[in-house]
């Protein structure tokens, strides 16, 4: 089964189960500040998984572009992606354990043939807080699962959450496909790390509220997300040893080969680059083709994004591929996937002119690297030591993004080595700290505090106010929200003047002290377009969304949460307006009591 077919059946199946098929929410996460990208399916999710009311209803499907950015550094070996799709069904306060077991199990072995006699499955255990799962694993007996392939496992492998230090988690179900190969050990069971078992699919049962004082509450309003990945899906539906032998990489795999004239396959070295090239142009279309996309920067997703472009030039070049070769791969990914995303191809002009002047600024970048280098190298003579430091290798690959192969080919040229074991115990470290910052989301959207809903409704009366000062050109490129302030980017060609700003307090103030009502309604996508919601995204034709309403000042399509009226949230003051990337501008603003 390709992915394309994969995508539709899981689609199909569950809206013939009576779930609402949602739109996929943007890569870039709206009013969160703890992750950098959107990391899974539920991700997007999770105000109403803590019991906001989805206008699509309580049963809900849709597939997800997702980016995890932990490890970048490893892809290249044959199973790391850094952009992938997740499938998800979620039920909020509807079916609970039975019902959506029951499904996991229709789908697998009635929709996608897989023999049920290879399939395994893990339950939670139980410890002194929570207790065993038994209600999960009778399911799963019932519909045949022997006890022998019903594995009860910890903390560790069968739970999830909570997103913060309080709030909705609970125990979950795993199901794994037997692929046939010997065991490692005795001891060999589904999540061991030899590949004997492929993870399929991850049923979450959040049934569970996390107190302040670290007790678990069951909850009256219980929910379900799961979650399957396509390119892991589909390549043990084909019978493939790694994703990047299905055809979500083959014509981007075939392309590069023409290019470099190496043959896949013959030598690990190049395969490992090439992987590298597939997946991270394929991550950077993603996040330039975005509805929220980004430019290459030096913070946040545009650093993200900067990396992945810069080393798969660097790789590319390890492969003797000369010129600007990431549009014409850009086009392959682009026709692949806008049937899916059409957003890509809306964005096809961006995505070449950036990917094209980030090749640029690279070169640039390495020529200053070779600079620095050589102004380096006089003191390095002096000394009796041949080895450059590991400390000094990294900080030319960190501040200049010079690559540690180019220190040690100019290190060769002039008689020294690099310190290697240096430069990598200061990248682990460097590593380890950027995981810190991107850890998966706990707070932000989960944040729905007296303080960060005032903000979110502030962003409504901003976007309004700024469109009011500065014109009708201006619209939301993403907003982020703390406890603290708030962060909004939009579109403007030029920095605002202090009058302006001024302004804009002022419009935003005079609304709040009007004590205006903030009401919601929900309608089908095209009704808010016709009543005149801003709405600067693509959501499904017949969806339904929530348009909210700040009297008679604005009217905009979100999901929430907002103040019941304005008079509650204080005074509005912007404390910086600055530069976020060409033509889009960002102000952060707080509201004072």
């Amino acid at each position: 089964m390709r992915a394309n077919e994969l995508r539709q059946k899981f689609i199909d199946f569950f809206v013939a189960h009576e779930h609402t098929q949602i739109s996929g929410a943007s890569l870039i996460p709206e009013n969160d500040p703890t992750v950098l990208f959107t990391t899974a399916g539920m991700h997007p999710l999770v105000p109403y998984i803590l019991g906001q009311e989805h206008p699509g209803g309580n049963r809900l499907v849709n597939y997800q572009k997702c980016i995890r950015t932990g490890d970048i550094d490893v892809v290249g070996d044959p199973h790391h992606l850094t952009f992938f799709e997740m499938l998800g069904n979620w039920s909020l306060g509807d079916y609970f354990k039975r019902e959506a077991i029951h499904y996991s199990y229709q789908f697998l072995v009635e929709v996608l043939k897989i023999d049920p006699n290879i399939l395994s499955v893990t339950v939670f255990a139980g410890d002194d807080e929570v207790p065993r799962d038994e209600e999960s694993a009778t399911v799963w007996k019932s519909l045949g699962i022997p006890d022998e392939r019903i594995y009860f496992l910890g903390r560790g492998d069968n739970w999830w959450g909570p997103a913060g230090e309080t709030g909705p988690c609970g125990p979950d179900t795993e199901m794994f496909i037997d692929t046939g190969r010997e065991a490692c050990s005795p001891e060999c069971r589904p999540g061991c790390s030899c590949g004997k078992y492929f993870e399929i699919w991850n049923d979450v049962f959040m049934g569970y509220q996390k107190m302040a004082d670290g007790s678990y509450q069951e909850m009256a309003r219980k929910c379900v997300d799961t979650g399957m990945g396509i390119e892991r899906t589909i390549a043990i539906l084909q019978g493939k040893q790694s994703v990047y032998e299905t055809e979500v990489f083959t014509p981007l795999i075939e392309k590069i080969t023409q290019l470099s004239s190496v043959v896949y396959g013959e030598d690990e070295e190049s395969d490992t680059s090439i992987r590298i090239v597939a997946d991270h142009l394929r991550t950077s279309v993603f996040i330039l083709g975005d509805q929220h996309g980004v430019k290459p920067s030096n913070l946040g997703q545009g650093y993200i994004l900067r990396r992945l472009i810069r080393r798969a030039v660097r790789h590319g070049r390890k492969l003797k591929i000369e010129g600007n070769f990431l549009s014409s791969l850009a086009d392959i990914v682009i026709e692949m996937y806008s049937a899916a995303y059409p957003e890509l191809k809306t964005n096809r002009d961006f995505i070449h002119s950036e990917l094209s002047l980030e090749v640029d600024r690279f070169s640039t970048t390495l020529q200053k690297g070779e600079h620095e280098f050589e102004k380096m190298l006089p003191n390095l003579l002096k000394g009796k030591n041949r080895v450059i430091n590991g400390r000094v290798a990294f900080k030319l690959y960190d501040t200049y993004g010079f690559p540690v192969e180019l220190t040690e080919e100019l290190a060769q040229e002039h008689g020294f080595s690099v310190d290697i074991e240096g430069f990598e115990a200061a990248f682990k470290k460097h590593q380890e700290a950027s995981r810190g910052s991107g850890q998966q989301f706990k707070g932000g959207l989960a944040d729905q505090s007296e303080l960060t809903t005032a903000l979110h409704t502030a962003t409504h009366l901003l976007h309004q106010a700024l469109r009011m000062v500065l014109g009708d050109h201006v619209e939301q490129k993403g907003s982020n929200i703390t406890p603290e302030r708030l962060r909004f980017d939009f579109t403007h060609p030029a920095p605002m003047t202090n009058e302006e700003i001024k302004e804009v307090e002022a419009i935003v103030n005079s609304v709040i002290e009007r004590d205006l009502p903030v009401t919601t309604k929900t309608m089908l996508v095209e009704e808010a377009k016709e009543e005149g919601a801003l709405a600067f995204f693509e959501g499904k034709y017949g969806e339904h969304v929530k348009v909210y309403s700040v009297g008679d000042f604005s009217k905009e399509v979100c999901g929430g949460p907002h103040v019941e009226h304005t008079g509650v949230m204080g005074h509005f003051s912007i404390k910086k307006e600055q530069s976020s990337s060409a033509g889009v501008r960002r102000v952060r603003a707080v509201l004072e009591k």
